[in-house]
């Protein structure tokens, strides 16, 4: 079946100027033009962990699994070029279940001009697994990294959060175009993809950043399918980008919104320390509430 399934892969896969070799040899062959940096990102999804299989079905399965790898790379305000992806099937049904992900895999990543150029199969007695990893290079001041955020900066959003469960967390669109506009009109000084919760992924900012923040809650941007501010902080998977920038092009920023498609928010302003929730003129400190995967 897997040579079959390979086979078939091949004949599904279009050819891209970017991959010299696909799909079919020991390795993928890609053009990577110097001096560009490489932007590496993976991610595992597992059945009954991230996602229901039986519920969702497996082309929102493998669409997410290849958005979130997308996610990451608009996070380094980076432009994808190519991915991998390794998967572990049911034994039961895996043939139509490993074609509907896979066109799950190629609606999200054709969206980006991101050609799957390998990867692995298997199948076992277990629920499906599925890890991609993308491929990204470097542009224009490079990557942008979660260190570099510093006391006085402001914090912004590219749109609402909260609710992601109620179907979001499986058919968001990465903002890689956003991130790429973004990097051409302000000095991003730090950014993260909100994937574990506002809250959380904020104070990633701050620990490699060595400072703090202060949130405002009147001022962050709540989903139709958010009930409360709680969810807005801790939910996670909403997939929006925060990041930090100087109060003058914060300004620019929300008086131009400049970035089609979206509503930028500024949400709160970087501290010397601390994780604090400002609401109603009172201050008090936060914890950076979120997902944590168990080990």
């Amino acid at each position: 079946m897997e040579f079959a399934y390979i086979d078939w892969l091949r004949r599904q896969t279009p050819m891209n100027p970017r991959a010299l070799v696909g799909p079919g040899d020991d390795a993928a062959v890609l053009d990577w033009p110097a001096p560009s940096s490489c932007l590496v990102t993976t991610d595992m999804l597992m059945d009954d962990v991230d996602f229901r299989l039986d519920e969702v079905g497996p082309h929102r399965v493998g669409r997410k699994a290849m958005a979130v790898n997308l996610s990451d790379i608009a996070a380094m305000a980076g432009r994808p070029v190519a991915a991998v992806v390794a998967v572990a099937l049911p034994r039961t049904g895996n043939t139509s279940l490993a074609e509907e992900l896979y066109r799950g895999m190629r609606e999200m990543a054709d969206a980006f001009d991101t050609p799957i150029v390998g990867g692995d199969t298997n199948g076992w007695n277990g629920p499906l697994v599925i890890s991609a990893t993308v491929l990204g290079e470097a542009v224009g001041r490079g990557p942008v990294l979660r260190r570099g955020a510093k006391p006085g900066d402001w914090l912004l959003v590219t749109g609402p959060l909260g609710g992601s469960i109620r179907g979001k967390h499986l058919d968001f669109t990465p903002r890689v175009r956003e991130a790429l506009r973004l990097h051409d009109l302000v000095e991003l000084h730090a950014m993260i993809d909100i994937s574990d919760g506002l809250a959380a992924d904020v104070g990633h900012i701050c620990a490699e950043s060595g400072c703090g923040v202060v949130l405002r809650a009147e001022d962050i941007p709540l989903s139709n399918d958010s009930r409360d501010l709680e969810q807005a902080l801790s939910d996670g998977e909403d997939f929006e980008l925060a990041f930090a920038v100087s109060p003058a092009d914060g300004q620019m920023l929300l008086n131009k919104q400049p970035v089609l498609g979206i509503t930028l928010s500024a949400i709160g302003e970087f501290v010397a320390d601390g994780i604090w929730l400002e609401q109603a003129s009172e201050r008090r400190p936060m914890q950076p509430k979120g997902w944590v995967h168990e080990l």
